[in-house]
């Protein structure tokens, strides 16, 4: 399929005679003026069918060229941008470059054949972007799998919860309009990392109730902490080590680390991961209900208050209202995506998937091989739908 190319004029005759002239050689969408520009945008985005190119013009009504290139910037920033104007002056060309980051400057009249040597340069640009971020996404899914099968052989409850919140983040990507981040997905899944540092024995204290010293009430709350400095120095998770690092910093300031940013200087990544890791944990059934949210309202001055009522409105709709069906299966019929509300533990006991945990096809093939060996406890409790 050819690279699609949004063509951005007031204009609609010069739009029509772009189009004859550049349609044999790529997918063209024209939009007249800023609002249609950026619908376009908007529509493509949820199609999950970026433009790859940009061309808008300078002087339009109502938004003028570089304040269109730089909400593209924003929405789609994978979209190489470019500008046609016929107000060729120095200042508006470094506005644009300064504030659209154009790729690519052309002035009116500008020949259809110069225009299209430089779209064909802006897709050419386009693949080595998202070539690089497919590369980079790779890589690091790798190393992120490594870092997620330590946290679920080490703690299965832990990993249930981060597999939940991996799901909610990837909800509320879609619900949000949000474009799509790997550093905020992989923050959702690393968020437990740090407790791999506390001795599991002392994990399951914490569980039973059991009442912590000074020193093991520590060891919790600087968790985030040990978890930055695991992944810090891995290339490219900076932001998912400040993120997890921040998992547990209070809007209004409270919680660790103490000296941590407050209220909007909090990054978005570390708010939202703040409200759904609590909103799990005060939600044992998977499924938010009106009484977890109840249990964040009463320390409200700890989340985002804007954010927690997009929160609350998007999950309650999206999963507050299914009607999921719940069964005892054996094992060997578990499925990717099944919600196991049991343990799934060896007959001798050992644990292996906490419950509460939104099953993936790779772990659904690590039950099948441990069954060739093992027997579970079986029937197991599950949710599906």
């Amino acid at each position: 399929m050819p690279e699609r190319v949004l063509l951005i004029d007031d204009d609609p005759n010069l739009l029509s005679a772009l189009q004859r002239q550049l349609r044999k050689q790529f997918a063209l969408t024209c939009a007249e003026g800023g609002a249609q520009a950026l619908q376009a945008v908007a529509e493509a985005n949820e199609k999950r069918e970026p433009f790859a190119v940009a061309v808008c013009d300078m002087r339009m009504p109502g938004m003028d060229g570089i304040e269109v290139l730089s909400r593209i910037r924003t929405q789609a920033p994978e979209t190489v941008r470019m500008m046609l104007t016929g107000n060729a002056d120095q200042q508006t060309a470094i506005d644009a470059i300064n504030h659209g980051s154009i790729f690519r400057f052309f002035t009116k009249p500008c020949p259809a054949e110069d225009l299209a040597v430089g779209i064909q340069a802006g897709i050419d640009q386009h693949h080595l972007i998202t070539a690089e971020r497919e590369l980079l996404e790779s890589t690091l899914a790798g190393s992120v799998k490594v870092l997620a099968d330590v946290v679920a052989m080490n703690d299965p409850v832990a990993y249930g919860l981060a597999t939940r919140l991996r799901e909610w983040v990837r909800l509320l990507t879609v619900e949000f309009k949000l474009p799509s981040r790997w550093q905020l997905d992989m923050a959702a899944m690393l968020l437990p990392i740090g407790q791999v540092a506390i001795p599991p024995e002392l994990v399951a204290k914490k569980r039973r109730g059991e009442t912590l010293t000074e020193a093991e009430t520590s060891l919790f709350v600087r968790a985030p902490e040990a978890g930055r400095n695991l992944i810090a120095n891995i290339p490219r998770l900076g932001k998912v080590a400040e993120t997890i690092w921040l998992q547990d910093r209070g809007y209004d300031g409270s919680g660790f680390p103490s000296d941590g940013p407050r209220g909007a200087d909090i990054p978005f990544d570390a708010r939202l991961l703040k409200i759904l890791k609590d909103l799990a944990e005060a939600c044992p059934s998977g499924i938010p209900d009106p009484s977890a949210f109840a249990q964040l309202d009463r320390n409200r001055g700890q989340y985002d208050p804007a954010l927690l009522v997009k929160v609350r409105s998007c999950l309650m709709s999206l999963l507050g209202s299914t009607a999921p069906v719940e069964a005892e299966v054996p094992v060997s019929t578990l499925r990717p995506g099944h919600l196991v509300l049991s343990d799934i533990r060896l007959t001798n006991g050992h644990l292996i998937l906490a419950a509460n945990t939104t099953l993936s096809a790779a772990q659904v093939e690590r039950l099948r091989s441990l069954g060739k060996i093992y027997s579970f406890v079986e029937p197991v409790r599950v949710r599906v739908g």
